[in-house]
């Protein structure tokens, strides 16, 4: 499966007082919502080279289809 959709963002710096800078990326909600990544999850980042990089899902399972009830009916009988 092929997604080409493309999402820019900016890398933000956090600062507290007394430790060292961290970079921070958000994750766009519909990107989220197109992959069933849920909040607290864990990733990974594999570096591929100096411009690309791979989000990596360890403990991904593959969302379970929710099964449809199928409610059949007899026809009704005419007079």
């Amino acid at each position: 499966m092929n997604m080409q959709t493309k999402y820019s963002l900016k890398v933000q710096a956090i600062r507290s007082k007394g430790q060292q800078p961290r970079l921070y990326v958000y994750f766009p909600l519909p990107l989220a919502a197109a992959i069933s990544l849920e909040a607290g999850e864990e990733v990974q980042w594999e570096l591929l080279d100096r411009q690309e990089l791979h989000l990596l899902r360890p403990h991904f399972s593959p969302p379970q289809a929710k099964a449809r009830r199928l409610h059949l009916t007899s026809p009704k009988k005419r007079p």
